[in-house]
């Protein structure tokens, strides 16, 4: 079963202010994301702002796990958004906007998908083990079950962000896009980590601080 935190242990300042300040930075993103999508989508310099930051974010992710690949990857995306920025923006901004949403989906739907094919140990499954030294049987099929419904979740996104952008108006998309896909994988997480203790009461409680570690130890490295 999951170690459980004491709730003694809390973030420290420094952590809580880091954390505060990173919230702070995706949600002023966000807004300003969806901005420009619907008062200055087909600018070139549009493009470099909206996709600048992704790119440098990912960029110091591999820089901090040395991983070459991602950062000649990144390296790659600079030099894309440059010429993509010179020879100025692209005939249909919008659309590119909705297959980069989708892109990013479905690669989170593969790294989780993929995960439950045959004798593979599901992602979430991973996680979990970096929390406890054994796991039981019912938590290996609770966290097999979610690792599907996460799988479903970013596929499931896909199929609104094309229907969105099909059916409705292009500011309807960037708020979904911008605002509404990142608030609704945050209330999956946190909603799934507070109904766990009432469908399964004999699992330990283990923090949301903990699960996020978890996730970014296994985002390092620790999962295959």
């Amino acid at each position: 079963m999951w170690r459980s935190i004491a709730p003694s242990k809390a973030l420290p300042a420094r952590a809580a202010a880091t954390l505060a300040a990173s919230a702070a930075a995706i949600v002023g993103y966000a807004l300003l994301s969806h901005w420009l999508m619907v008062n200055a989508a087909s600018q070139p310099w549009a493009v470099a702002v909206l996709f600048g930051p992704l790119v440098l974010a990912v960029a110091a992710a591999g820089w901090q796990r040395r991983q070459a690949g991602v950062m000649a990857a990144c390296a790659a995306g600079v030099v894309l958004l440059a010429a993509v920025v010179a020879r100025g923006g692209v005939r249909d901004v919008q659309l590119m906007y909705v297959l980069q949403h989708a892109g990013i989906h479905l690669a989170l739907a593969a790294s989780f998908g993929l995960t439950l094919r045959g004798a593979a140990q599901p992602l979430i499954t991973v996680l979990a083990g970096t929390l406890q030294q054994r796991l039981t049987p019912e938590l290996q099929a609770y966290t097999r079950r979610l690792t599907a419904v996460w799988t479903g979740y970013f596929i499931g996104m896909v199929v609104l962000s094309f229907a969105i952008y099909a059916l409705a108006p292009w500011p309807w998309w960037s708020l979904f896009c911008n605002l509404l896909t990142p608030l609704a994988a945050v209330g999956l997480f946190v909603g799934e980590h507070a109904l766990r203790y009432r469908w399964h009461p004999e699992f330990e409680r283990v923090s949301l601080r903990a699960a996020v570690a978890a996730y970014r130890h296994a985002d390092g490295g620790g999962a295959k």
